[in-house]
């Protein structure tokens, strides 16, 4: 089964076992189409979802009964089946799908592969090229598509000189 990592758990909420998490779904409310999610390999069914202020989430698992047992998640991905995922707007990706790419220009000059993305308010991209990182915001005019057929990212050579950290 293909999964997604969704969200992560912040802290427990409270003495009856809610999690306080953050969503990686473009909107905290595409979290709420998983039934299940998985954290650290084990299969949890969602009994609450609700979001509160700042964008965090707070989620009631079963099998997730008090405190204690939520204090063990802490800092744990949370992960949800890609089936049961929110369908994609055109040209909108999982990040799943584009870590491995390759980062190139649109001359074809290779800048190094995908090895993370980190969702902040602007996605962070680090691309690995001969051991060294490059980081780079994906903020307007750097990328310019993703070539899933080919496993590429295409980026404007003039815009990543302008935002990328070497």
């Amino acid at each position: 089964m293909d999964r997604l990592t969704i969200g992560e758990v912040l802290k427990p909420q409270g003495i009856r076992g809610e999690l306080k998490i953050k969503t990686f779904t473009d909107t905290p409310q595409d979290f709420s189409a998983f039934g299940r999610v998985f954290i650290g390999g084990t299969e949890y069914r969602i009994l609450s979802f609700r979001i509160g202020e700042g964008g965090f989430a707070y989620l009631g698992l079963r099998g997730v009964p008090d405190r204690n047992a939520a204090e063990l998640l802490r800092g744990k991905k949370i992960e949800g089946d890609r089936e049961d995922a929110p369908a994609l707007e055109e040209g909108r990706y999982y990040i799943v799908d584009i870590l491995g790419m390759d980062a190139v220009t649109e001359e074809g000059e290779f800048l190094g592969k995908v090895a993370d993305i980190t969702p902040l308010s602007t996605e962070v991209y680090t691309l690995e090229k001969e051991g060294k990182r490059i980081l780079f915001p994906a903020v307007s005019g750097v990328i310019v598509r993703v070539d899933k057929e080919r496993g590429q990212i295409v980026v404007d050579k003039k815009r990543f000189d302008e935002v990328a950290v070497f």
